[in-house]
């Protein structure tokens, strides 16, 4: 059964898999920009590829598992099957494997106009030939681990993203063997070539090409290099736990080695294999023809962050985005106790403009302070060396109460996270573990001071996560308030999450999953009554994704009461734009650039009285009803205008942004006056804050920007 009929209205909304397809190919294109540095375009096409396997792993991973249910759900924005909806995704990605390849060859052509070559075996030259060969005879041979496979030797278990080459055997005595060879994770991917020039040659194509020396006794009839990707999503209900903290971190652990052993919900090969052996492949890794996938460029491509590392400093500045410090906020003094300052103002920096470097300085100086006695925190993920763990335990160390909610199911951090609670453990830190059943997204630090027996608070509330690395490269929000009222809600936060207790009472903040969709839906209201008393109604909303059916449902009511509605949706928009008689008052806008463009932001209302919120949550199903976030309003009104202008100016991209049209499709939008890349703008500003420029120039921008000028 392909489709069913729903309750839902359908005709104003799309499949959320479709979306974000439609949304990864938006990062692919970003490798057709001519404006994007050579090696940029590289790395997008590695990004675009990256995301696809997590698509696969994730979501092809749940609805395999839903195909198979007795009575599996149906989608209520489209009323597919599971089994309709994977039908539409093999069909939508096998165009774009096409497009990567196509891009992909056309970049490394760019690339070879500045000496970069990615070699294949027929383009080595004589002397570059005889070293590959003697790299594999010494190097790579000794590693390799050749298997037949017949009726003594069973089918090996294909590691999860592993490469592998594969090929059909024969010889005198037996026919219709087959041949694997795995490739050794402990031998560097790339082997480069000569000193003068960055020439290269990836490892599999090595090995694949000296396949037929390994397996010198048999014929070799075809060969491929392939990779299987297996499902990685592990339900939620697996994960809930009813035992203590010390055996959940255990349950996590034995988790994470089964995920490298689950269904393989896809194939990828690099070369065309013969019926027989494909046919085989089909059977052994139980999956069907439209889950095969060719390619001619190479299956992996995360060896191209490690090559950006080979290129001299002059290829840099030809070939990379420039390189940019981040500005520290002109609002703190760094030279004096950010406590103090911020105890008297509110301020919100704007990653990666901005720097994260104002929220570490302030927790180091809390780490210190004799008047911090407590500091409370949520974690989601972390850096790989995180300077806000060392000042958290540097705090334990210096008598301070230190208490770390950490989340240890955050997908694919897992194990990261789970050495960053044993760290903090060590140091004599009160680690909580999360909620059963929902995962905490929440992003909130609480700070708490006692002078002169008055307690004070400092908050802060983030739209990103506590990752200095990240925080140069995604655009995110971080407001730190000493609201004494914002304090107190984030106290009694901590005391629920303490306690498992999720239905909290909070005056203030918005949190889910009790409170937030309600106080959505209510400021959606708002809007709705205005529109229909003919007084200003306005809704922006800033967000990666929106999925959530009745807040759909709620923005349609709301355009359909003359609402204009502008959402700034990164990634999956299962809402569809200028639907006539339901969203016609709706714009879809979608941003890819430099910086991933990861704030959650939502605005009701016009002019000093709009209501805005930064928040950790997407509108999507899991966020709000399955998850722990915590939604802030921002009370001060210079904030609130910083917000309204960064929200102007992504609303006014013409570079980087595109259009969503009735149909769900992405277009450029029209140049009418001067051209705009938002994330540039921005970029220019904290660059030339940073420089000896005069007074004037140097604060120009932010004076027209956050003080209520004109972006234009």
């Amino acid at each position: 059964m392909a489709e069913t009929q729903l309750s839902y209205d359908t005709s104003y909304t799309q499949n959320r898999e479709l979306s974000w397809l439609k949304f990864n190919e938006r990062v692919l294109e970003e490798a057709l920009d001519e404006n994007v540095p050579v090696f940029e375009r590289l790395k997008f096409i590695s990004i675009f590829s990256s995301n696809l396997d997590e698509f696969f792993m994730i979501r092809v991973g749940s609805l395999l598992d839903l195909s198979r249910l007795k009575n599996p759900p149906i989608d209520n924005k489209t009323g597919l099957t599971p089994q309709a909806q994977l039908d539409k995704v093999f069909e939508n990605v096998k165009p774009l494997y096409k497009k990567k390849d196509d891009l992909f060859f056309k970049v490394e052509n760019l690339l070879r106009g500045y000496d970069i070559y990615n070699l294949d075996v027929n383009e080595l030259t004589d002397s570059e030939f005889r070293y590959v060969e003697d790299y594999f005879k010494k190097n790579i041979m000794p590693l390799l681990s050749p298997q037949i496979i017949d009726s003594h030797h069973p089918f090996p278990h294909l590691w999860n993203k592993n490469l592998y080459v594969i090929g059909s055997l024969g010889s005198k005595e037996k026919t219709n063997l087959i041949g694997i060879i795995e490739i050794p994770k402990s031998i560097p991917r790339v082997l480069y070539l000569g000193n003068d020039n960055l020439r290269y040659i990836l490892i599999e194509k090595i090995v694949f090409h000296f396949f037929n020396t390994v397996f010198s006794y048999y014929k070799v009839s075809t060969k491929s290099i392939v990779s299987v990707t297996r499902n990685a999503d592990i339900n939620p209900k697996d994960e809930a736990f009813d035992f203590d903290e010390e055996d959940f971190k255990i349950h996590m652990k034995q988790i994470l080695k089964k995920r490298s052993r689950l269904a393989p919900v896809r194939l990828e090969i690099y070369e065309e294999l013969d019926k027989d052996l494909k046919n085989y492949l089909i059977q052994k890794l139980n999956i069907s023809q439209n889950q095969i996938f060719k390619t001619q460029s190479p299956i992996i491509l995360d060896y191209v962050l490690a090559l950006e590392d080979k290129l001299s400093p002059m290829l840099k500045a030809k070939l990379t985005y420039h390189h940019f410090d981040s500005l520290y906020p002109p609002e703190i003094n760094p030279g004096k106790s950010i406590i103090s300052q911020i105890q008297k103002r509110d301020i919100l920096t704007i990653y990666p403009y901005e720097d994260i470097k104002v929220f570490l300085d302030l927790l180091k100086e809390a780490s210190q302070s004799k008047k911090v006695k407590s500091i409370k925190i949520s974690l989601y993920r972390l850096a790989n060396k995180s300077k806000i763990v060392e000042y958290l335990c540097e705090a334990r160390e210096n008598g301070k109460d230190v208490t770390v909610l950490i989340e240890l199911r955050a997908r694919f951090d897992e194990e990261n996270n789970i050495e960053w609670a044993e760290k903090l453990e060590e140091a004599g830190c009160n680690v909580i573990y999360g909620i059963e059943d929902y995962k905490v997204h929440s992003k909130i630090c609480l700070i708490t001071c006692v002078e002169k027996d008055k307690i004070s608070y400092i908050t802060q509330i983030g739209t990103g996560n506590y990752n200095e690395k990240t925080a140069k490269l995604y655009s995110d929000l971080s407001l730190i308030t000493g609201n004494k009222e914002i304090g107190l809600d984030a106290l009694e936060f901590f005391k629920n999450m303490a306690i498992s207790y999720l239905d909290g009472d909070y005056k203030n903040l918005a949190v889910a999953p009790f409170s937030l969709k309600n106080r959505l839906i209510f400021e959606i209201d708002k809007q709705i009554e205005n529109a229909k008393h003919d007084n200003p109604s306005r809704i922006i909303i800033k967000a990666n994704s929106i999925t959530e059916r009745d807040l759909i449902d709620k923005l349609m009511e709301a355009s359909c009461a003359g609402v204009k509605i502008d959402l700034i949706i990164r990634g999956i928009c299962c809402i569809l734009p200028n639907i006539k008689g339901k969203t016609e008052n709706i714009t879809v806008t979608n941003i890819v650039g430099r910086f991933l463009e990861h704030s959650r932001i939502y605005l009701f209302g016009e002019g000093d009285k709009c209501s805005i919120y930064i928040s950790s949550a997407d509108l999507m199903t899991r966020n709000l009803n399955r998850r722990v976030e915590i939604a802030a309003p921002v009370y001060d009104n210079a904030i609130k205008e910083k917000i309204k202008k960064f929200l102007d100016l992504n609303l006014k991209d013409n570079q980087k942004s595109r259009i969503m049209t009735s149909s769900g499709d992405y277009v450029k939008k029209e140049v009418q006056n001067e051209k705009l890349n938002s994330q540039e703008y921005l970029l220019d500003l904290a660059l030339s804050q940073n420089e000896n420029r005069p007074l004037k120039s140097r604060f120009h921008f932010f004076f027209k920007l956050f003080k209520g000028g004109d972006v234009d």
